[in-house]
This record gives structure tokens, sequence and C-alpha cells, in this order.
């Protein structure tokens, strides 16, 4: 019983991350020098950084789903997640909705990070 509550509790906190992280990503789309922090939706580098957000938000909520994270490496994964978002946004912010090939790389490489942390605690707990 308390498992079950526990893993309806911990879908639920996940799903409220996922739409609060898409909320915020949506609330600032308008083109391209507009101003500090406006997402320019045609950018590439912007874009391809949103999609592996976004793939590796499904595999933390199919780990959820599944039972293959367990609530403590689950809120680990979504506060490193939360982590490259506020420093995409920081970027963007710096350069009027764009990401430099230096700010791609950088935060590739903690996505990088994080999925292979996924990943792993995924195949600890098959």
């Amino acid at each position: 019983m308390t498992s079950k509550l526990s893993s309806s509790l911990l879908a639920l906190a996940v799903g409220g991350l996922m739409f609060a992280g898409s909320a915020s990503a949506q609330t600032a789309t308008t083109t391209s020098g507009a101003g500090p922090g406006v997402v320019d939706p045609g950018h590439p580098r912007v874009n391809q950084v949103n999609r592996r957000q976004a793939h590796q938000q499904k595999r933390i909520a199919n780990g959820v789903k599944n039972g293959t994270l367990n609530p403590k490496e689950t809120a680990h994964l979504e506060r490193r997640e939360a982590s490259v978002q506020k420093r995409e946004q920081a970027d963007m912010a710096k350069h009027n909705g764009h990401l430099t090939k230096v700010e791609q790389r950088g935060l590739n490489r903690q996505q990088n990070r994080i999925s292979r942390s996924i990943k792993r605690d995924k195949t600890n707990n098959k």
C-alpha cells in the first residue's frame, strides 16, 4: 500500500516537473532579437538541446512507470535536469535567445552525463 502510494506521488511529482518545465519553455516563444531570455523557436542549437531534454524526461518518466527508477534516483535525476534547464536559460539570456556552439557543447556534455546516470540507475534496479 505504501509503495503504491509513494509510486503514485512520485509519478505526480515527475508529471508536475515536466509540466512546469514545458510551461516555462513556452512562455517566452517569440522571434530572435526581441531581448534577453527570449526563445527563438527556429534556432537549431536551442531546438537540439530542448529535444534532448524532452527525450530524457520521457526516459525518466518511463523508468518511474515501469519501476526501474526508485523515488530517490528520480528526484536526483530531476534536480540534475532542472540544473541543465537553468543553465540553458542563463546562457540564452546572454545572447538574445540563442546558444553559442561552446554553450551547446557544455549543455550536451551535462546531458550526456545525466543520460548515462539514467541508464545506470535503470539497469541497477532491474
